[in-house]
């Protein structure tokens, strides 16, 4: 552990989640205003534990955390009171940029083309996982703006080229903004509850085309004989989690790539959070063929959120991508009463399935002035166009107009 103070805080720098109580992490975790399942201590230690996000995979791990007396002890005494977490966050030295989903390809390669070095880089995120939700956690605004500048001046003294927060809420988004970040816009696809009664009801609200595409498609899909069993929880079984990974992987495979994630890092989830997971599990006559797997915030603090993370299919049924991870997931988040279903990064195609767009926000620093100040006018443009695709995107709603 490195330790050392500012005139604030005395600030730790920690290299392992075993060197941060699970219990403190994820009690200030839940004062945010967005916190996801994917910022728990298990979630970030799974992915150090099975290696997935590692020095030997490009992800050096720094875990940052804010200390502070409280306020009645700094009244009352100057001795060894103790110190009071107020601001914490998971802070990797990356040396490429896979598994982001916030391209900077182009960056690293005009540093590269000048001369000077890109990597490795600081980044504040959550491997491989393109959910919005908090990332700097702090006990308030005050905390948050300390961490946030705690940040650069890690990234300064280590002489790093850049720090990136990516997929940050809005209160993230302030504090980096006034620690001097530059803030950079994409676009998701989420979808909504409107009180739904059922899916037939949702689909009442959809354009006539919709709504006559998704019967359509739903239709391929029965008339192959695919049914769903629908697993939550301890409901899911080492056996299910086993066929799960082979369709992960499979579909990994088939695009060319190795999977980022090893069968070993859902074991710890099964384990770790297990009331944080639903399979759907497609068959045809018993047999499995396909199958989604979905995070779950059914506490979160506007309400009930699933997120769809990852599918994969054995065997080829026309639409079944579409029936397995966004109307079967629709269906049950309005049988279950969630609000909300995050479809993951990009993809057009899912506003046909009323998934509708939502802008998404990171926060950029760069050390190098001048390449600061390009940076700062490419995205004062690319922001433009973000803003311009919004308000094209709107005015092609799936839903009924009025």
């Amino acid at each position: 552990m490195q330790e050392y103070k500012s005139d604030n805080y005395v600030i730790q720098v920690h290299d392992s989640w075993q060197d941060v109580d699970e219990g403190a992490w994820n009690a200030l975790l839940a004062q945010q205003k967005t916190p996801t399942l994917f910022m728990q201590h298990a979630y970030l230690r799974a992915m150090e534990v099975t290696q997935a996000a590692s020095p030997e995979t490009g992800w050096g791990l720094q875990i940052v955390t804010l200390w502070q007396k409280s306020a009645a002890e700094k009244s009352t005494t100057e001795g060894a009171a103790p110190l009071q977490l107020c601001a914490a966050t998971a802070f990797y030295l990356k040396g490429h940029s896979y598994g982001e989903y916030v391209f900077d390809w182009a960056w690293a390669d005009a540093y590269q083309r000048h001369g000077l070095r890109y990597y490795p880089k600081a980044l504040v995120a959550v491997p491989f996982t393109p959910v919005p939700g908090s990332r700097l956690l702090a006990v308030d605004a005050a905390a948050r703006r300390g961490l946030a500048q705690t940040l650069i001046d890690i990234s300064q003294r280590q002489e790093l080229s850049s720090l990136h927060l990516l997929f940050g809420d809005e209160d993230d988004l302030l504090a980096c903004e006034q620690a001097g970040m530059m803030l950079r816009h994409t676009v998701q696809f989420h979808w909504h509850n409107a009180n739904y009664k059922d899916f037939d009801d949702f689909l009442s609200h959809l354009s006539q085309e919709k709504r006559k595409k998704i019967r359509q498609e739903r239709r391929k899909v029965d008339q192959a004989g695919v049914q769903f069993r629908v697993l939550r929880g301890a409901d899911i079984q080492t056996s299910d989690w086993d066929f799960f990974y082979q369709c992960y992987e499979r579909t990994y495979l088939e695009h060319g790539n190795k999977p980022y994630l090893s069968r070993d890092f859902f074991t710890q989830l099964q384990h770790t959070q297990t009331e944080h997971w639903l399979l759907f599990v497609g068959e045809i006559e018993g047999r499995p063929v396909a199958c989604s797997l979905l995070g779950l915030d059914a506490h979160s603090p506007a309400g009930g959120v699933a997120y769809g993370r990852y599918w994969g299919a054995l065997e080829r049924v026309d639409c079944l991508h579409f029936e397995a991870c966004y109307y079967q997931p629709i269906a049950w988040c309005i049988a279950n009463g969630f609000i909300r279903f995050e479809g993951g990064a990009q993809g057009e195609h899912k506003m046909a399935r009323a998934l509708l767009p939502v802008q998404t926000s990171s926060a950029h620093w760069l050390s190098h002035p001048g390449f600061a100040d390009a940076v700062a006018r490419f995205l004062a443009q690319e922001g433009e166009g973000v803003e311009a695709y919004l308000n094209d995107l709107n005015q092609r709603s799936p839903l009924k107009q009025g």
